[in-house]
């Protein structure tokens, strides 16, 4: 009978008579009798990501009273709220951590299930995990014991502390009010040219991530759509635009954002509208955002559910959604959600009849209700973008094929099409299980300038005597970047003094290079392309999509490889991809790239690139009688 000790905490376990388990590290080489966690989900990724999503599709099928729970989500005629819960965007890298959990105890079941396991200690902080873990351990006549480790500090100002004791819904409320006060200067901004627009072509995007010189010239340009915008332009098609305004170092209120708006549709001459998703707001649609907040936080508490062992797993992991729960019926994301539920639903409602829509595609909880309010509102073909990468376990994009079957009421809001920029999305997509036939290539629009990588080929490796020069790629998410930015600056102790390194921030994520007073560093926001054009190997997060640019670009590139979260890296399973987990290893990967001639360029293993954009014109033309591009 085998003993096992499962390590939940920092630092190393103690010495123990029997097996452990690293739930957040990975086992060195030398390490006899050790288990890591991490390594059995990478070895066994497919039937577990399998597995969790069965299981979350399973939870909304589940059984109350005689209906299903998305039956009783119910809160539009064939739409379910169920699509804007948090069980279902699955956003395991940022919104939903205990998602690594989930997945990690699906994997210690199928490794305890080949052994003859007759003790488990579990040592941990998480009063869940110990809570799931025990529940499967008296299913399965193990003895079980729980030990409590130190708990993480927050770090939260005191005014978030305050906020967050608040009940749910009162934070609920207090966030609906913050947030009109923020963005009540977009109220009505392009709303009389959106009613009137003569374009039969919709776009849904966000109003961030513009070229900041086009912005300032009251030109439309913006990274996510590349060059598309002006072609469509230049072929006489007049397009219809909503953005999501997200606050940025160029628009940081909604005012600079209103003036932005105004700008845009007076440069635009009838030919670009463009409003915001707050330009719809009014206090009758507020008042109906309430009213359907009010019913969500009561169908969360009825239907509180007490059904969580599924066909899946053996394990009950209610534990580790109990919070999310609550959070997705009553707290300031459910409040979200029906304010922007009912501002798209008002956008499409008022839009005259749109031949295709377009929407940037990241699974998120307003993306479903676009859905719904387009087919609603009776539009034609609506088309999902994926504008960067599908990362293997990135989950929002992956569900049960289950779920992908047509003329299921309340089932997954799906548009018609799903434009993908290249084999990699498109494959991805395929070996996940979404309908092939429901697939259409297009040109990336995002990563022309790979094109231009070429000079990549010619680079033959860092020379001894020369500054290494090493360009970071931080992440949108800032404990993703804090955590690459520590795991370097204690590789800097093992890499040459004169190093020199470039930190590329997100746009999104606030970055203070004084935080990290182990290494000296220079802050840039110059395009990617330029500055992957200028040094010697690259360095990325765990979850950023700039690894892509690099890699495609012959840069050599590592990877941070986070063993408390699951491998998010686009690069997953890529043919040379390097990943460091250590400060050691990171420095040594980083010299010993950096060295190696810089590959050919890799850019069509990932994405579609031609200039001419025949693609998006053969995808954007009407199919039906009105034709929206001329002949030929």
């Amino acid at each position: 009978m085998t003993i096992v000790l499962i390590w939940d905490a920092d630092g190393a376990p103690p010495v123990s008579g029997g097996l452990v388990v690293l739930w957040r590290a990975f086992a060195g080489s030398a390490d006899a009798g050790v288990v890591s966690i991490p390594a059995l989900i990478e070895a066994n990724a497919e039937s577990l990501r399998t597995r969790y999503l069965t299981w979350v599709h399973e939870f909304g099928e589940t059984s109350i009273r005689g209906r299903r729970l998305v039956d009783h989500l119910e809160i539009r005629p064939g739409f379910s709220y169920w699509w804007m819960t948090l069980f279902a965007e699955k956003c395991n890298y940022s919104k939903s951590p205990q998602i690594d959990d989930a997945i990690g105890l699906l994997a210690f079941e199928q490794w305890a299930d080949q052994r003859h396991v007759s003790q488990v200690t579990l040592v941990t902080a998480n009063a869940a995990l110990a809570e799931c873990m025990g529940s499967l351990c008296s299913k399965t006549g193990i003895s079980f014991v729980s030990q409590a480790g130190p708990a993480a500090k927050d770090g939260l100002p005191w005014t978030k502390r305050l906020y967050r004791i608040l009940p749910l819904p009162l934070q609920s409320f207090a966030w609906l009010l913050a947030h009109l006060l923020r963005r009540w200067p977009l109220r009505g901004v392009g709303l009389a040219e959106w009613r009137q627009s003569t374009g039969k072509i919709a776009f849904f995007s966000y109003l961030f991530n513009l070229v900041p010189e086009a912005a300032k010239c009251g030109r439309f340009e913006s990274r996510y759509w590349g060059h598309l915008p002006d072609e469509l332009r230049k072929d006489g098609i007049k397009t219809n635009w909503l953005h999501l305004y997200v606050e940025s170092d160029a628009l940081p209120s909604a005012a600079k954002a209103a003036g932005a708006i105004r700008q845009l549709n007076a440069a635009g001459q009838g030919e670009q509208i463009h409003v915001t998703l707050d330009s719809f707001l009014s206090l009758k649609l507020v008042l109906q955002a309430v009213h359907d907040g009010l019913r969500v936080w009561r169908l969360g508490q009825a239907l509180i559910p007490s059904f969580v062992v599924s066909e899946a797993t053996r394990i009950d992991l209610w534990p580790l959604y109990r919070a999310e729960w609550t959070q997705s019926f009553s707290g300031p994301a459910a409040m979200s959600n029906v304010l922007n539920l009912n501002l798209l639903e008002f956008a499409a409602g008022c839009l005259p009849l749109q031949q295709a829509g377009v929407y940037l595609q990241e699974s998120q909880a307003w993306e479903f209700a676009l859905v719904h309010a387009w087919k609603a509102a009776g539009h034609r073909r609506l088309i999902s973008f994926p504008h960067s990468t599908v990362r293997y376990w990135d989950l929002r994009y992956f569900f049960s094929p289950r779920n992908y079957s047509d003329g299921d009421r309340n089932g997954l809001p799906r548009p018609e099409q799903i434009a993908v920029n290249g084999v990699a999305v498109r494959d991805a997509l395929i070996a996940g299980g979404y309908p092939e036939r429901d697939l259409v290539m297009v040109e990336s629009l995002r990563y022309f300038h790979l094109l231009k990588a070429g000079g990549a080929d010619h680079r033959a490796g860092h020379r001894a005597g020369v500054p290494l020069r090493v360009l970071a790629m931080g992440d949108i998410v800032k404990r993703n970047t804090e955590r690459q930015m520590r795991l370097l600056e204690g590789a800097a102790r093992f890499l040459p003094a004169d190093t020199v390194y470039t930190v590329k921030p997100h746009p999104a994520c606030a970055f203070a290079p004084d935080d990290y007073p182990g290494i000296r560093i220079t802050v840039s926001m110059q395009p990617i392309a330029d500055l992957l054009a200028d040094c010697d190997v690259a360095y990325s997060s765990s979850v950023t999509s700039a690894a892509v640019d690099a890699y495609c670009a012959g840069v050599p590139v590592v990877s941070m490889l986070d063993p408390a979260t699951l491998n998010l890296s686009p690069l997953r399973g890529c043919e040379g991809a390097v990943f460091a987990s250590t400060p050691e290893e990171l420095a040594e990967a980083l010299a010993t790239c950096a060295s190696q001639p810089s590959t050919s360029a890799r850019s069509r293993t990932f994405f579609t690139l031609d200039a001419d954009l025949p693609r998006w014109r053969k995808l954007l033309q009407a199919q039906d009688h009105a034709s929206i591009y001329n002949a030929g």
